[in-house]
């Protein structure tokens, strides 16, 4: 499994944990459902921006999402 397999999964998993539809996340975040479907199936890999954007919303950190460590928590 490569890095980007990982990060689309992890991706997947923090929005259905939250309970949240692709829809459901672009009414709450402003990025386009298509690309987060895109990000998901690993098609598109998010820029830094979209990293930063998703990272503060679900309260983790980008290393998180980018399957670096197993622990959500940020480093401050």
């Amino acid at each position: 499994m490569s890095l980007g397999d990982e990060m689309q999964n992890r991706l997947k998993e923090l929005r259905k944990s939250r309970g949240y539809t692709q829809v459901a996340l672009q009414m709450q975040t402003g990025i386009e459902q298509a690309l987060l479907s895109k990000f998901e199936t690993g098609e598109r890999i998010p820029p830094t921006e979209t990293l930063l954007h998703l990272a503060d919303f679900y309260n983790v950190s980008i290393d998180y999402i980018l399957c670096r460590t197993e622990k959500p928590e940020i480093n401050r």
